[in-house]
């Protein structure tokens, strides 16, 4: 959809280079929005860990970042803001 609007970005393989807690709480920040919001439950990795969704924004964002598959994506950051792109269309409001 980028590509299509001619919308220049950067890709970063969130498997390949996870975040760090750091730049996972920076994201939040930025899109005024707490690991609670952005926590894929559907992710094997949310019943492994045996998470029920209740537990501290510091535990889910500790998770996030060793199990890069519990931050819902995709996301974009553009300066101060970033949105999640559940729907995708919501990417468009960085452009």
């Amino acid at each position: 959809m980028l590509n299509e609007k001619g919308i220049k970005y950067t890709k970063r393989d969130y498997l390949k280079q996870p975040l760090s807690a750091a730049e996972i709480k920076g994201v939040l920040k930025k899109a005024g929005l707490g690991p609670k919001d952005v926590l894929r439950t559907r992710d094997p990795a949310f019943k492994e860990l045996g998470l029920t969704g209740e537990e501290s924004d510091a535990v889910l964002i500790g998770h996030m970042a060793e199990h890069p598959g519990l931050l819902n994506r995709p996301f974009g950051v553009k300066g101060g803001k970033a949105v999640f792109g559940r729907p995708i269309e919501n990417l468009l409001a960085l452009a």
